[in-house]
C-alpha cells in the first residue's frame, strides 16, 4: 500500500517533519483507520526518494506521540485508540445531553472586602504615563539573563520534573540573605527566608498565619491598598494611623493590636522616610502589645540621597518584624518573585502555611535569579539603574520648577515615584488627572492610585503621584510642559 504523501526538498520544514505531519493528517481525517498497517520504512523511503532513517524517525515520533504502535516484526500500525479520542470531550446536546439551568441560589462567599489588582489592559494607551511602580522596561538585563537561562537549559529535565522546596530554591534564599546583610543590615538564616510570588502572596501568607477574624491590625493612612484588602479579606479590624513627613505617627498607635503594616523606607504612597525615633517607638509599642510588625520594603533598592537607614528588622531585638521584599521593582513584576524574612519563632509555622498555599515556584526563574545574584550581575544592574532613575527624578523636579517654581515634593530621597502637593491655584488632583489624560498624560490622584485612605484630610485630595522610571528624561520634560495649558496658565 502506498500513501498519498509528497515531500518538498526545497522546504524549510525538515523531511522527517513533512512525513510525520502528513501521516498525522491522514489519521486524524480517518483516511488511515485505526488498526491499519503502515507501509514499511523501506517501501516508504523508496516511494518518496528519501532515506530510510528519515522515515524511521517519523515513525518513531508517531509511536512516541500515541498515533502508531509496533507489533514486533509484523510492522507499524495505526493505534486503535488515538490521543485525541482520549483527550477531547464531545457533547452533543441534540442527542439528549441538556445543560443545567441555574437554580437562582447563590453559594455563601467567605471573602471580606474587595480584591485588589494591578493589571491594567489600558496601560500602554497613553503617550506619557507616570504610573507608580513600573520600572523602565528597557532596563531589564536581558543579555545576562538569557546567558544564564541557556546554561541551565542543559539540565532542565531534572529541575522541571520534580517538586521543589515550598520555601524556595535554597541557593536563591542564601543569596537573598547575603544581599540583605550587605544592603539592609538584616541578619537571618536561609531557613527564615520564604520565596513568594511577589509581595502580594507574601502578605496573604502573613494574614493567613497571624490574622484571625476581628483581629486589630494597624495600617498607615494612607497605605498600599493591596495590603489593606488582604487583611480585610481575613476579617481584620483596620486601625489607620496618620502619616506625615516623618512616616507613621507611631505615638498614636493603639494600646492593643495584633499586627502593624508599615513602609518605613519610602512610605507608600506619600514617599516619606520613617524617622529613627519613630522606628524605635513602633518597635516598643509592638513589644508592649505582643504584636508583630510587617515591614514592606518594596523599593528600598533605590536610594539617591544619603545613606539608607537600617531596615526596621535590623533594629528589632525581640523578633517581632516580618520583612517583605520583592524583585518586582528592581527587575520586573513579570518575574513574580518576592520573599519574606520571618522571625525564628514563626519560621516553622510560616513554612507550613506556605506549603498549604502552594508547592513552590517555577524552578528555572529561581535558579537563574540565584546565579544572577551570585555572579554580581544584580549589583551591577542596580548600580546602573540607580543612576538612570536618579537622573529621571532630577529631570522631573527640574521640569516642575521651570514651569511652576519651587514645589513641595515628597519621596525625593529614594524609590520610584514622588508625591506632588499641588499649589493653591491648581485644580484638585482628580480634576488635573482627568484634564491631563485627555492630552495623553497619565498622572494619578490618591483615589485612582493603588492606595487606601481613611483620614478626612482635604490636603490629600491635592496630591498627585508621579512614577518616573518608565519614561525618558525627554518624555518627562515634554509631559510636564503640557500641564500649564490644562490649568490655563
Amino acid at each position: 500500500m502506498q500513501l498519498p504523501l509528497t515531500v518538498n526538498h526545497r522546504s524549510a520544514l525538515p523531511l522527517q517533519e513533512q512525513v510525520f505531519s502528513q501521516i498525522i493528517s491522514l489519521i486524524v481525517n480517518r483516511r488511515l483507520v485505526p488498526g491499519v498497517r503502515l507501509p514499511s520504512t523501506r517501501a516508504m523511503s523508496e516511494q518518496l526518494g528519501i532515506s530510510r532513517n528519515t522515515v524511521g524517525h517519523a515513525y518513531d515520533r508517531l509511536v512516541a506521540e500515541g498515533y502508531a504502535e509496533t507489533h514486533g516484526s509484523s510492522g507499524t500500525f495505526v493505534c486503535v485508540s488515538l490521543p485525541r479520542d482520549t483527550l477531547a470531550v464531545e457533547i452533543n446536546f441534540a442527542q439528549g445531553a441538556t445543560p443545567i439551568e441555574p437554580s437562582g441560589l447563590q453559594p455563601a462567599i467567605a471573602l471580606n472586602g474587595d480584591a485588589h489588582g494591578l493589571y491594567d489592559p489600558q496601560m500602554d494607551k497613553l503617550e506619557y504615563d507616570f504610573r507608580i511602580g513600573r520600572p523602565d522596561p528597557n532596563s531589564f538585563p536581558g543579555k545576562s539573563w538569557l546567558r544564564i537561562v541557556t546554561q541551565h537549559l542543559r539540565k532542565i529535565s531534572a529541575g522541571m520534573t520534580r517538586y521543589g522546596d515550598p520555601l524556595g530554591f535554597l541557593p536563591l534564599r542564601e543569596e537573598i540573605v547575603r544581599h540583605l546583610r550587605l544592603t539592609r543590615g538584616i541578619r537571618a538564616g536561609a531557613d527564615q527566608v520564604i520565596v513568594v510570588a511577589g509581595c502580594q502572596e507574601g502578605l496573604n501568607l502573613i494574614a493567613r498565619l497571624l490574622v484571625r477574624g476581628g483581629a486589630p491590625v494597624v495600617i498607615e493612612d494612607p497605605c498600599y491598598r493591596g495590603a489593606a484588602s488582604v487583611f480585610q479579606s481575613h476579617g481584620a479590624r483596620l486601625f489607620p494611623v496618620p502619616v506625615d513627613e516623618g512616616g507613621i505617627q507611631a505615638e498614636r498607635l493603639p494600646a492593643e493590636f495584633d499586627l502593624a503594616y508599615v513602609t518605613p523606607s519610602h512610605q507608600f504612597p506619600l514617599g516619606s522616610t520613617m524617622a529613627l525615633e519613630r522606628r524605635f517607638t513602633l518597635l516598643e509599642r509592638a513589644a508592649q502589645a505582643g504584636a508583630f510588625v510587617v515591614e514592606d520594603d518594596y523599593d528600598s533598592d533605590f536610594r539617591y540621597q544619603g545613606s539608607p537607614l537600617l531596615a526596621l528588622q535590623a533594629l528589632d531585638l525581640q523578633g517581632r518584624v516580618i520583612y517583605v521584599g520583592t524583585f518586582s521593582k528592581s527587575l520586573g513584576a513579570g518575574l513574580r518573585i518576592g520573599y519574606l524574612v520571618v522571625p525564628l519563632a514563626l519560621a516553622e509555622r510560616a513554612a507550613q502555611v506556605k506549603a498549604l498555599m502552594n508547592n513552590g515556584h517555577p524552578w528555572l526563574d529561581q535558579v537563574v535569579l540565584a546565579d544572577f545574584l551570585r555572579s554580581g550581575g544584580f549589583e551591577t544592574h542596580l548600580n546602573r539603574i540607580r543612576v538612570a532613575y536618579r537622573e529621571k527624578r532630577d529631570a522631573l523636579s527640574e521640569a516642575l520648577a521651570v514651569h511652576f517654581g519651587a514645589q513641595k515634593l515628597q519621596g525625593l530621597e529614594g524609590g520610584m515615584h514622588v508625591s506632588w502637593h499641588l499649589p493653591a491655584h491648581f485644580p484638585s488632583a482628580r480634576d488635573l488627572q482627568i484634564a491631563m489624560r485627555s492630552r495623553g498624560v497619565g498622572l494619578y490622584s490618591l483615589a485612582d492610585g493603588p492606595a487606601y485612605c481613611q483620614r478626612p484630610d482635604d490636603t490629600l485630595q491635592r496630591v498627585v503621584f508621579l512614577g518616573y522610571p518608565c519614561l525618558s528624561k525627554v518624555e518627562i520634560t515634554e509631559a510636564i510642559g503640557l500641564i500649564p495649558g490644562c490649568i490655563g496658565q
